[in-house]
């Protein structure tokens, strides 16, 4: 039976928001987060790219928030710019769209920090960005952490790994301990389970569509020796000719150099690399949505949480070892029941990585070639 957004409790200025962007139904892990966040529980969930995490916890976050109050009363941490930036969108829109006067702020590192001061002055109700700056910000005393009422860690596989872990529990450490603290992701290992279940009060674990792939994605992969890998990138480019795709490699440093290959063949592209500046990163992911960029090469890291619509291809010119990271990269495409296709490109070192996915995932990825400029299939 399908639930609606009253009888999770939403206020109907929230609800008449979401229908002006065409939102109406609940999805899986709205039904379940709302309710439960609404009563200020604390939350770990597991759900599918594109299936609807931020506004899970972005609704109960707007209903709770007093804009009466000129206070900093939420967090969201995210591990990379353009998810920050991306969160920071969806919050601008569900304000507008509900009519209630919720404002935010993005903080994030590499970016000049007295501007980032002056902006918090105006005490915006929610903080989106990442947890280096912004415990700097509270250390200096320019976010007030003892008004904080939530904290969201959004892709919290990553914020909890060994790398970053310290800087989150530093946030957490400076709020009242009757705060809420919720943790999404499309993919928790154990070690992320337990480390979100140490800093929470009796958590709720929800976990939706475990491992399941979108049945309108085909996937394909092409073997290559590692030397022709991009020749016959180009070559599967030519043939089918994307209209919006992301290409994702292993190593970031490889980025630029895939990306100066592209646009000398003139094939429209960008990198989300670090060294970018934040300005540059904009425009680049707003030419994107907007069809002027074809393509995008990303890390895993960089395109963690990238919510573009239309996507119509992923490109593995590097297989993720661990069948998670497939999942992510399978998820942003083939959305709103469109079709989308993934296509990796492969050397023979990588069919044992290829078979693991179907069997994790119990699907086939079938071989392709190509022949006089076509995709065709290989007959075995």
């Amino acid at each position: 039976m399908t639930i609606s957004f009253e009888e999770l409790g939403l206020n109907i200025d929230l609800i008449n928001g979401l229908k002006k962007q065409d939102i109406k139904i609940p999805t899986d892990i709205q039904a379940k987060v709302i309710p439960l966040a609404l009563e200020n529980k604390d939350i770990i969930a597991k759900s599918q790219t594109g299936t609807g995490k931020t506004l899970a916890y972005l609704l109960p976050m707007f209903q709770k928030i007093d804009s009466e109050k000129r206070e900093m009363q939420c967090i969201i941490l995210a591990p990379t710019h353009e998810l920050v930036m991306q969160i920071d969108r969806e919050i601008q829109l569900l304000s507008q769209n509900s009519q209630i006067n919720v404002t935010s702020c993005t903080i994030i590192g590499d970016v000049n920090m007295s501007r980032q001061i002056e902006k918090l002055k105006k005490k915006p109700h929610i903080i989106v960005g990442s947890s280096g700056r912004i415990f700097e910000l509270i250390k200096k005393r320019k976010i007030s952490s003892h008004t904080i009422k939530t904290i969201v860690i959004d892709e919290c596989d990553k914020l909890l790994d060994k790398n970053n872990i310290s800087k989150v529990k530093d946030i957490i450490k400076t709020t009242l301990r009757d705060r809420q603290l919720m943790a999404f992701s499309a993919s928790i290992n154990e070690t992320a389970l337990s480390s979100a279940s140490s800093l929470m009060k009796e958590p709720l674990i929800i976990k939706i569509q475990d491992e399941i792939l979108n049945t309108n994605v085909q996937h394909m992969y092409f073997l290559s020796e590692l030397r022709d890998k991009f020749e016959l990138l180009r070559k599967i480019i030519a043939s089918e000719n994307p209209k919006k795709s992301l290409i994702f490699i292993n190593k970031p440093v490889e980025i630029e150099f895939i990306v100066s290959k592209l646009q000398y063949h003139h094939i429209s592209c960008y990198g989300l690399y670090g060294n970018a500046g934040k300005e540059e990163r904009k425009k680049a992911l707003a030419d994107f949505r907007n069809g002027k960029i074809q393509f995008l090469v990303a890390s895993d890291i960089a395109a963690r949480g990238l919510d573009v619509k239309d996507i119509t291809h992923i490109f593995n010119l590097d297989l993720p070892e661990d069948p998670q990271e497939y999942l992510h990269r399978v998820g942003r495409t083939g959305r709103m029941n469109k079709a989308g296709t993934t296509i990796s490109i492969i050397t023979k070192d990588n069919l044992p990585t290829i078979k693991k996915y179907e069997n994790k995932f119990s699907l086939e990825i079938k071989e392709k070639y190509i022949f006089k400029g076509k995709i065709i299939d290989r007959i075995k």
